[in-house]
């Protein structure tokens, strides 16, 4: 079995991007990150954290905006639409989820397409559709396909079952995978899905990005899958004795992993194996963005 490490694989693209970005600073260009984050919503929080470290760690500027959870619509577009325009800001991040009150998929697609570095607006995610080349791929998916190739792991020709319908990863996904590039053969499953038992041990390939802990049981994972666990859930730890929640929790994955590493030819692990990937394509848009605005500008 595989595992496939995530975390080694984005910090040897990190630290490809290190040398590119001091390069690209000789020429003068300098690649920015603009993140807005609404509310105090403790994950985005840190998500917001994390990101501003990675980019950091590589050389990318950072300009980080924290508005109230009460901010109004209007106001976030108008500070996008002056972020669009805005030559020394190349990415333009919003942290999800927002507050009820606003339209997100509105203010993805203010953002305008060549500075969407998540690759979320309508403009990017028509693109795969159409077949046509988005600005950006989205980050979790493009990073599940990376690390895939980065592992030799073929896709060409293979079935992969997709669990989860979102429009984060599911979606775009399985588009991606159905491209000339990847010319995979490619199911959507999702919570309304009968006998779902029935497609994933068709799975050559398998993504699970239900949102529920440990949904995916050994019995539902065909011999020598590979296994990609989207999934980051927090739960308590049962205490032995009493069989009741103690204080301690821990983040586990949308799959079994203990159990269904024991059949599986390749997985991921959940902390350790997507979530790095995708910080780190958010990175390589970044600079993919500013190397673009520096050529058209």
């Amino acid at each position: 079995m595989i595992l496939l490490d995530g975390k080694r694989v984005a910090s040897e693209i990190r630290t490809a991007l290190k040398d590119e970005i001091i390069r690209l600073k000789q020429k003068n260009i300098v690649p920015c990150l603009g993140v807005i984050l609404v509310g105090e919503f403790p994950p985005s929080v840190i998500y917001v954290r994390n990101k501003e470290s990675a980019c950091q760690e590589v050389g990318i500027n950072t300009k980080t905006l924290r508005l109230d959870e009460k901010v109004s619509e209007s106001e976030l577009l108008s500070i996008i639409a002056e972020w669009n325009q805005n030559q020394s800001i190349n990415g333009i991040l919003v942290q999800l989820p927002l507050p009820n009150h606003i339209d997100t998929q509105k203010v993805l697609d203010a953002i305008k397409p060549e500075k969407d570095v998540d690759g979320l607006c309508s403009y990017n995610l028509a693109s795969l559709i159409a077949n046509r080349e988005p600005y950006f791929y989205p980050c979790t998916p493009l990073g599940i396909i990376t690390l895939l190739r980065k592992y030799n792991i073929p896709i060409e020709g293979r079935h992969c079952v997709i669990i989860g319908r979102g429009e984060l990863v599911g979606k775009p996904l399985a588009n991606m995978l159905l491209q000339k590039s990847c010319n995979a053969t490619v199911t959507v499953c999702h919570t309304k899905t009968s006998d779902i038992i029935n497609f994933t041990r068709q799975a050559e390939i398998l993504v699970v990005a239900i949102g529920r802990p440990q949904f995916v049981k050994r019995e539902m994972v065909k011999e020598g899958a590979v296994v990609i666990d989207v999934g980051v859930n927090r739960i308590q730890i049962q205490s032995v004795e009493g069989k009741k929640p103690n204080a301690n929790s821990k983040i586990v994955g949308d799959v079994a992993f203990d159990e269904v590493k024991e059949i599986v030819s390749a997985i991921t692990p959940v902390p350790g194996g997507v979530g790095p990937m995708t910080v780190a394509m958010l990175l390589v848009n970044t600079v993919s963005a500013s190397k673009r605005q520096m050529q058209t500008g």
